[in-house]
């Protein structure tokens, strides 16, 4: 049925279109990747943001502290201030 002049070509269409499967597989993999990097990198920014109101919300206690010192405890209890140095008693 087949001869030798007909598998040839007939090898070259199925490698062809297995290539062309594959080539779609891996867009399709790529594609997915890419949707779920946009979403870790959506995700990375509003955690960056948060970071940065923190650091502002910290920088702004610690400059409030310098006018109320009331609000010293609260701030050395999160670690923002360091605690007033006991003087140790001499013999």
């Amino acid at each position: 049925m087949f001869t030798g002049k007909n598998l040839v070509p007939l090898t070259l269409v199925a490698l062809i279109f297995f290539s062309a499967l594959f080539s779609l597989f891996c867009v399709f993999l790529y594609m997915r990747g890419m949707g779920e990097l946009r979403g870790l990198q959506a995700q990375a920014a509003r955690v960056e943001n948060s970071r940065n109101l923190l650091r502002l919300i910290a920088a702004e206690s610690v400059e409030y502290s310098k006018r109320n010192p009331a609000i010293d405890p609260l701030l050395q209890s999160v670690g923002l201030k360091q605690g007033a140095a006991t003087p140790k008693a001499t013999k």
